[in-house]
């Protein structure tokens, strides 16, 4: 079953971040943001490389000090996944890190201060070719819109916007994305829709303080799913309450189930009931942390009975319908039997196969090209 996808992305200027392209014909790029303490380099560093692992393209660090300067430009040094500081105020801070390598700059040129410091950080940013991401916060909005809206509202957040682009634009200054990020999904989604047609910049897309695990990720999952169906959104970051790594497996499967980028294996699996022939939650639980280091593109369907199984099954690289006993297909036709017996076991050999048979026909298909 192949559907083609109506998702037609906005056009909008590419920017790099370190080798990453964000925006134009770029995949949608996920990002992460470390929550330990920056000057803590190894614990940020490990932090960092597990976020990687996990698949995250772009990474962001909060530097609020210039010990944690310091400490960024040893990180830097020590991972291969593009960085972006995270700076407010001292604008110091900005001119350090662009010294040390960072490869974007996540400012708000309104709050560094008098125009020839914000003049002095562009001019730093544009010498190495470092790009900066605007970020628009409805919790910190200047206070003369809190006073002329009353409260954060869409407009409010674009205005706050259009005067920190209006400063890059007098400073001659393209080479940036933006973010306008609240809490309150409708808030951000019109935001969001409302600026996209007055800029052609890339825009990052987040729900902020989104929540915990659970509830962050359907809040994420519906506001940035709403703006990702209309084709806006150049990279994006789940911001939940959890381990950064979290963040970037929901980014994952969020573009996944969007077919908008595909990493690993997209499972299909039914809820389960008494019509069930195994354990299918007990099954998925411990199959899906056995091989989540598959990054083969591929579909694997855990069905529990013979209702739809056989169906579902027969649609995806390899499936499991449940049946006395389980049978398996593969490219939808029946390779196999299986007992409760060894099933998990038996499952991951045969999944592992199947992705490695995947990555061999991959490489012969794109050797015939050449």
């Amino acid at each position: 079953m192949h559907f083609e996808n109506p998702i037609k992305r906005r056009k909008t200027r590419k920017i790099w971040v370190g080798n990453v392209p964000v925006g134009g014909d770029a995949p949608i790029a996920i990002q992460t943001m470390t929550n330990t303490e920056t000057t803590d380099i190894a614990a940020t560093v490990a932090q960092i490389r597990r976020a990687q692992d996990a698949g995250a393209d772009i990474v962001r660090v909060s530097v609020p000090t210039m010990d944690a300067a310091e400490a960024f430009g040893q990180i830097r040094k020590e991972v291969e996944v593009p960085l972006v500081a995270d700076i407010h105020f001292d604008y110091r801070i900005a001119l350090r890190v662009a010294q040390l390598g960072v490869d974007c700059l996540r400012i708000n040129p309104g709050n560094i201060g008098r125009e020839d410091r914000v003049r002095a950080v562009v001019d730093a940013a544009r010498e190495r070719n470092i790009p900066i991401r605007i970020g628009v916060n409805a919790g910190s909005l200047e206070k003369d819109l809190q006073k002329k809206y009353g409260e954060p509202t869409p407009d409010a957040l674009v205005e706050s916007a259009m005067r920190h682009i209006d400063i890059l634009d007098r400073l001659d200054f393209q080479d940036f994305k933006l973010s306008l990020k609240a809490s309150d999904i409708f808030m951000t989604v019109d935001a969001y829709r409302k600026i996209s047609s007055q800029i052609d910049q890339p825009l990052h897309l987040g729900i902020t303080e989104a929540g915990g695990l659970r509830g962050g990720t359907v809040k994420s999952s519906i506001g940035l799913g709403l703006l990702l169906w209309d084709g806006i959104g150049d990279t994006i970051r789940v911001s939940l309450a959890a381990d950064p790594v979290e963040e970037v497996k929901v980014g994952w499967d969020m573009l996944k189930s969007l077919k908008l980028r595909s990493r690993g294996i997209n499972f299909i699996a039914c809820p389960s009931c008494s019509r069930q022939n195994f354990d299918v939650i007990k099954t998925m639980n411990e199959l899906e942390t056995r091989v989540e280091d598959i990054r083969t593109d591929m579909s694997v369907a855990v069905i529990g009975c013979v209702v739809n199984g056989p169906g579902e099954a027969k649609e995806v690289d390899l499936g499991l319908t449940g049946g006395q006993p389980n049978l398996v297909y593969i490219d939808g036709k029946p390779m196999g039997k299986l007992t409760n017996d060894s099933l998990v076991d038996d499952l991951e050999r045969m999944i592992r196969e199947r992705a490695a048979n995947l990555e061999e026909e991959r490489k012969n298909l794109i050797a015939s090209d050449v």
